[in-house]
C-alpha cells in the first residue's frame, strides 16, 4: 500500500503531461450515495490518501453516467438502479489543469460484489455530519454542498 503511493506521487506527474500531449480536456465523475439510514459511501484508494466519493475517469466513447455507474460497482460494490441526478460541475484545476469533476447522486441502488481487485482499500458508510478523519476536503465540501443546499463551488 505505501509503495503504491509513493508510486503515485512519482509517476502522477509524468503521466499528467503525457495526458495533456494527446487530451486537452479530462473529464472524472464522483457519484455521492446515501444508504436507508442517511449514511455517505466513501472509499479509500490504494495510491492515494484520504477518503473520497466513489468515481473515476471518463472514458473515450462513454459518457460520464456510464462512466459514474462503472466506477460504482467497479470501486463500491453499487449498482444504479435508474437515472443518478447531476448535481454539479466543477474546474478541477487544482489538481490538473483542464480537467474536470461532475459530481452525481445516486437514490436508488442495488448492491452487488464490487470488481476492482487492489484498488480499493476499504469502503465505508458514514454519517455525513460525522466523517472520519482523513476524508478529504473537496469530498467535505460537495457533502456539505449536498446535504446544506449551497450553490456548488466552481472548483472541486
Amino acid at each position: 500500500m505505501l509503495l503504491l503511493r509513493r508510486l503515485y506521487r512519482v509517476l502522477t506527474p509524468a503521466y499528467r503531461i503525457a495526458m495533456r500531449q494527446v487530451r486537452g480536456l479530462t473529464v472524472g465523475v464522483r457519484v455521492m450515495v446515501f444508504d436507508d439510514q442517511g449514511r455517505v459511501l466513501l472509499i479509500e484508494h490504494s495510491y492515494t490518501p484520504g477518503w473520497h466519493l466513489p468515481g473515476g475517469g471518463v472514458e473515450r466513447g462513454e459518457s460520464a453516467e456510464i462512466a459514474a455507474a462503472r466506477e460504482l460497482e467497479e470501486e463500491a460494490g453499487v449498482r444504479p438502479d435508474g437515472r443518478m441526478t447531476l448535481v454539479s460541475i466543477h474546474d478541477n484545476v487544482r489538481t490538473f489543469r483542464g480537467d474536470h469533476v461532475l459530481l452525481y447522486r445516486l437514490e436508488r441502488w442495488t448492491p452487488t460484489p464490487a470488481t476492482a481487485r487492489g484498488e480499493i482499500l476499504r469502503r465505508d458508510w458514514f454519517d455525513p455530519r460525522d466523517l472520519p478523519v482523513g476524508t478529504t476536503n473537496a469530498t467535505r465540501r460537495r457533502i456539505a454542498q449536498v446535504l446544506d443546499g449551497t450553490p456548488p463551488d466552481l472548483f472541486w
